[in-house]
């Protein structure tokens, strides 16, 4: 396993000078989030010119992107832009969001076949994110949408289990369709809060992971609006070093 942030850490900032500030809080590796909502990583922006942002981006960071993540649903069209993107930034894991919760099962699912089979062609891994608000929130339908979706994977957020809908709930029937994780410090009130403060055993998460084999991303993603009076520098450090040390 490895240990990488999202760029969403610091999302208040422009990406290349968020790309920057991870370099010097100890990251190596870096998970782009895109926001169409947001001045940070516009998704249609970059889909317009794949080639140029990867040229502006090998001449501005050391970090290695490792993954992308989705805040929102995007047109087939961009999708398709950037999941080229990512075949040529060597980037084989991408995360979007499941459909509001509401939405009826089988109009999901033929969603879901249409976007892996774009990343399919260029051999990268497509998976859901665990989410409040959407379908995902509930672990049991999350695992039903991968089995209905072969080759359907999970980006686990264990703070939508301790914080959410279902908080308090067994998740851990996810953990065989995990392909990715974001990891911040989590209470049943909050759904972040100082590291160390929290709920989220982080201990444990790995052992389950290590028994299901895998070897991919932990990554780190905080809310950079939550983070309030804290130092998120220090944050930042913290539970990199923390994460880092549970690998050895």
């Amino acid at each position: 396993m490895y240990v990488s942030a999202t760029s969403r850490c610091l999302g208040d900032l422009d990406f290349q000078e968020a790309c920057g500030f991870l370099a010097d809080y100890g990251y190596t590796r870096v998970e782009l989030w895109f926001d169409e909502e947001s001045d940070h990583l516009k998704p249609s922006v970059v889909a317009a010119d794949p080639e140029a942002f990867v040229t502006r981006y090998r001449a501005a960071s050391r970090l290695t992107p490792v993954a992308f993540c989705f805040e929102q649903s995007v047109e087939p069209s961009t999708f398709v832009e950037i999941a080229r993107l990512a075949k040529l930034m060597r980037v084989a894991q991408i995360t979007i969001p499941s459909a509001p919760l509401g939405t009826p099962f089988n109009a999901e699912i033929e969603r879901l076949q249409d976007l892996l089979a774009i990343t399919s062609v260029h051999g990268i891994q497509l998976s859901i994110r665990t989410r409040t608000g959407h379908l995902t929130e509930d672990a049991h339908t999350a695992v039903e949408l991968c089995q209905a979706v072969k080759g359907l994977g999970l980006s686990l957020d264990p703070s939508c289990y301790i914080c959410g809908a279902h908080k308090g709930v067994a998740y851990d029937q996810v953990y065989p369709y995990v392909y990715h994780v974001f990891l911040r410090d989590t209470t049943p009130e909050a759904i972040q809060v100082q590291v160390g403060l929290g709920e989220v055993d982080y201990s444990r998460l790995i052992s389950q992971l290590r028994r299901e084999n895998y070897d991919r991303l932990l990554s780190v993603d905080f809310f950079p609006e939550l983070f309030n009076d804290l130092d998120r520098r220090l944050e930042l450090r913290t539970l990199r070093m923390l994460l880092e040390s549970l690998l050895m």
